[in-house]
């Protein structure tokens, strides 16, 4: 029998809140984690990975940029105590599976690892392997609706 879904709902209305979003987050966070990280272009993806970042002291907030042509950056820190590995892929140039298979996903996925994928959504492989997702909404304006979903 499986649990159900924990939920946690935020809104936010800048791009410092969505930062102290991805700082509260950072807590539930344990890896080992695949979380899919799905929203509109501009939506604010990248702004709260670099609030999860900054709070496992992997990368200074100005430091964490959209890896949308290198699809992958890896930053290095610590939650309660131990050595994390944080992945941010962005997917958005993609549109393949088989275009999934140089990634080295399977590699990425250690019992260390954070991996946040954007534009996850868009491969079946990947919704099936995904531990929760982070859904960022507009909601008119700089207003934003994060809502978390962990399995």
């Amino acid at each position: 029998m499986s649990k159900e879904p924990t939920v946690h709902e935020y809104e936010t209305k800048s791009s410092a809140g969505t930062i102290a979003i991805g700082r509260k987050l950072a807590a539930l966070l344990t890896p080992p984690r695949l979380l899919i990280l799905t929203g509109d272009l501009g939506a604010g993806k990248t702004t709260l990975v670099k609030g999860i970042a900054t709070a496992l002291g992997a990368a200074d907030s100005d430091e964490v940029t959209s890896p949308t042509f290198t699809l992958v950056h890896e930053y290095s820190g610590s939650l309660d105590g131990k050595p994390i590995k944080l992945l941010h892929l962005d997917l958005y140039r993609l549109d393949a599976e088989r275009q999934l298979d140089s990634l080295g996903l399977d590699e990425m996925l250690t019992p260390d690892a954070l991996v946040l994928i954007e534009w996850g959504e868009k491969f079946k492989s990947i919704r099936k392997r995904a531990d929760g997702e982070i859904t960022i909404t507009s909601e008119g304006g700089d207003t934003r609706k994060v809502v978390v979903r962990l399995n």
